[in-house]
């Protein structure tokens, strides 16, 4: 069974450890923040200037002025800030971030990513995340192995520009979580009822596959 975009923020979730600094991307990322370990201290920072955020409010408590990036309305924790965006961004570039989670269009066997435009889409421009690939220490992307046409998103090299080089750490899809080797994509676990065949036939790119391959454990 693949998994829906919630379990995947969920198996993310997982990977956020005591006192980290992380930024969340626009889509299944900013679920994150809704999954994180109750006994765990984490500070969730956007790059519209807030730092502190929490899970996402409930119907009817929504307050208009508290956003994150991708205009969601969002609740803060006690404690949290806000600042602009020259502030935000030196956080960003200063490498005061430790993980990154975004979304992407494709990803490299060899690290690159590319998430932010398709040619000949409008496009608003590149936003954020060229500045937080270039200078987060551990990337995680959040995506679907596949797109709509069933072709595989985890390719040998991009076909779509790019937004950061040689940078993604680990990848969660609907289908694995792989991690980002020299030699390509080593799958270190699959999701329930999902065979590793099944999975090498979505993977463009290298699959390295050693020895048995569990199955993930979203709780």
């Amino acid at each position: 069974m693949a998994l829906d975009k919630n379990q995947i923020a969920q198996r993310i979730a997982k990977e956020v450890q005591n006192g980290y600094y992380v930024n969340l991307g626009i889509g299944i990322p900013t679920l994150v923040a809704n999954y994180v370990r109750d006994d765990i201290e984490v500070e969730f920072q956007s790059e519209n200037g807030v730092l502190g955020m929490g899970p996402f409010p409930y119907d009817g408590e929504e307050d208009a002025d508290i956003i994150n990036a991708g205009k969601q309305t969002i609740t803060t924790l006690p404690g949290a800030s806000f600042f602009d965006s020259a502030t935000s961004f030196s956080m960003i570039r200063g490498k005061h971030v430790d993980l990154t989670i975004l979304g992407a269009m494709e990803v490299a066997e060899n690290g690159d990513i590319a998430n932010w435009k398709i040619p000949g889409k409008m496009v608003k421009g590149m936003g954020g995340a060229m500045d937080l690939v270039a200078s987060a220490e551990n990337i995680i992307v959040a995506m679907m192995h596949t797109n709509r046409a069933g072709a595989s998103k985890l390719l040998k090299r991009c076909s779509l520009p790019l937004t950061g080089v040689g940078c993604v750490k680990k990848i969660v899809s609907n289908l694995a979580v792989l991690e980002v080797t020299p030699d390509g994509f080593k799958l270190l676990e699959r999701a329930p009822g999902v065979s590793v065949e099944e999975i090498q036939a979505a993977t463009e790119g290298t699959l390295i596959i050693d020895g048995d391959v569990p199955e993930m454990q979203l709780y």
